[in-house]
């Protein structure tokens, strides 16, 4: 085995190709991070959402449905994570397959498409008697959107 100055080199070159591999979410600079979708600067930190893939690599999105709309480009076996950000918590990466979403349009997202993600039903049920809508489960939303 290999050595430098005493030290063994095959475990030091595990740790670090194993510690890159590790899914985990990345955090959004708001106002400088690119849509990977749409290329639009994400800005809302209500709506914006992010991919994991098991390798580690992170996806930055605008919007959920821009999440969404890159799902058809990307095999479902190779996403560790889905994340977006709940209206009532700005900024916050919450589990996405958890949320209760809501399409309103009184609830302007950066798309158009009037998506929104809550945390809880109770609280998308809520915003739903202010602004009108339908509500769906992360696999509701995405047959609805991809129709």
């Amino acid at each position: 085995m290999k050595t430098l100055g005493g030290i063994h080199l095959l475990p030091i070159v595990l740790i670090a190709v194993l510690s890159s591999c590790t899914a985990k979410p990345q955090q959004i600079v708001y106002g400088t991070d690119g849509c990977h979708f749409c290329r639009m600067t994400i800005v809302d930190q209500q709506h914006a959402a992010q991919i994991v893939t098991t390798k580690g690599k992170a996806f930055k999105f605008d919007a959920i449905e821009c999440m969404v709309n890159h799902l058809k480009e990307v095999d479902a076996n190779s996403i560790a994570m889905y994340l977006c950000n709940y209206y009532t918590e700005p900024g916050k990466l919450m589990d996405a397959t958890e949320a209760t979403f809501l399409i309103s349009d009184g609830i302007p997202s950066p798309m158009g498409e009037f998506l929104t993600a809550f945390d809880t039903k109770t609280d998308a049920e809520l915003e739903k008697s202010k602004h009108g809508g339908n509500l769906f489960t992360w696999d509701e939303l995405l047959i609805e959107l991809n129709q």
